[in-house]
């Protein structure tokens, strides 16, 4: 999944002819989760029609302040839409239109969106040879980039008036490599590691037959998700659950048993800044696995039970530098329980629910929380969804790292 995914993404065309271009830049925003809406010059429908964008953007193109009808005249705002744009490029940019940005000559729709927006701004020159060369076009080129705009250069190559050298607009699939990068390095938790664990845990009775836990693994699905938001890369260790993540930056690792988890766990651990221990561990397991179907024999079956390794616990005693956050599921005196296996299991943060509040706990869609820091500093939050409950958890995390 690509960083830009949820993504607003307004896409300004110029009067170029790398303006054919823009066609393959709409299918590659749209291909990587963005939502885009185009603006053009009215000249730039010269070179590629706004039924081909529109089709491929899913939404009407505008290259006016005005769209008249036979019945009346509706106005375009184009600060509603500066606003609503997470990144606005521009591409291709041409000297025209790269000289109104930088004098705020706002003559047409693309530059008073352009004078409007406040999110970052990427432009994409694109010229014949001499005309990238003159003085002019230098000067607005530097003068764009000093208002903080991104400026994405030109390559070297055949022009349109058959000269070869620089002015040709960069290849859609490098714009989005370039604007993907420049996303994640500005992202907080870009440079950082995290290891997650979600799900139930399955401890075998016999081949067909186990000791398990509702959990549906939602939680920690979310949480690795955000945190891969927020530019991390995580390790995604996961118990049986039909959550999928589909993120580059997530490296899920599947597995079965306590015993697996604990294995991968320690595997990862040294390596990452954050761990958070989401997953819902079997506290015991079978002491003897049957090879065989258990036959329905007996009225009454005992199956003797060995505890699991308590592998929240066994971080916390070999930890340096990470920040360990694990889970607390309580019935009775939750506060107090949290707080002993906070101090117990040398945590950073234990995020504490009570199975006593509707919605709360296994198998649903929502959450109620009370986060506890080390110094058992307490915050309360009221019922949530498991995502904004994730954006909480985050939120603290990254508090701590700041701290």
């Amino acid at each position: 999944m690509s960083i830009l995914r949820g993504k607003n993404i307004l896409l300004g065309i110029t009067a170029g002819i790398a303006a054919y271009k823009s066609a393959s830049l709409v299918r590659l925003f749209i291909k990587s989760g963005a939502s885009v809406k185009v603006i053009m010059t009215p000249a730039a429908k010269e070179f590629i029609t706004p039924l081909t964008l529109s089709t491929l953007s899913k939404n009407p193109v505008i290259s006016s302040f005005t769209d008249a009808d036979a019945e009346n005249a509706v106005w375009n705002n184009h600060v509603e839409l500066g606003l609503w744009a997470d990144l606005f490029l521009v591409a291709p940019a041409t000297a025209n239109t790269l000289s109104k940005m930088a004098s705020g000559r706002s003559d047409n729709f693309l530059v008073a969106t352009y004078l409007s927006a406040k999110c970052p701004v990427y432009f994409a020159p694109a010229m014949d040879l001499d005309m990238y060369k003159h003085p002019s076009t230098k000067s607005s080129l530097e003068t764009l980039e000093s208002f903080g705009n991104i400026m994405i250069p030109a390559t070297t190559g055949e022009l349109a008036s058959g000269l070869v050298g620089a002015g040709r607009m960069a290849e859609p699939e490098a714009i989005i490599s370039l604007i993907e990068s420049n996303t994640l390095n500005q992202l907080p938790l870009y440079g950082k590691r995290f290891l997650v664990t979600a799900g139930p845990t399955y401890e075998a009775i016999d081949p067909v037959r186990f000791i398990g836990n509702h959990s549906s693994g939602l939680m920690g699905f979310e949480i690795a998700q955000k945190a891969a938001l927020l530019g991390a890369e995580v390790v995604y260790i996961t118990g049986p659950t039909h959550y999928k993540p589909n993120n580059s930056r997530i490296n899920t690792i599947p597995v079965v048993s306590a015993l697996e988890m604990y294995t991968q766990v320690h595997l990862h651990f040294k390596s990452v800044d954050v761990a958070i221990l989401s997953a819902a561990v079997a506290d015991y397991r079978p002491k003897n696995i049957s090879i065989s179907k258990i036959k329905k024999s007996t009225q009454n079956l005992s199956i003797e039970l060995e505890k699991t390794a308590d592998i929240l616990a066994s971080l916390g005693t070999i930890k340096s530098n990470q920040i360990l956050v694990g889970f607390a599921l309580e019935t009775n005196n939750e506060i107090e329980n949290a707080i002993i296996k906070l101090k117990s299991k040398n945590l950073d943060l234990i995020v504490l629910n009570s199975l006593n509040d509707p919605g709360a706990g296994f198998g649903g869609e929502t959450n109620k929380v009370t986060l506890i820091d080390k110094n058992l500093v307490q915050t309360a939050y009221p019922l949530k969804s498991k995502a904004n409950v994730a954006d909480d958890i985050m939120t603290e995390i990254q508090n701590q790292i700041n701290a």
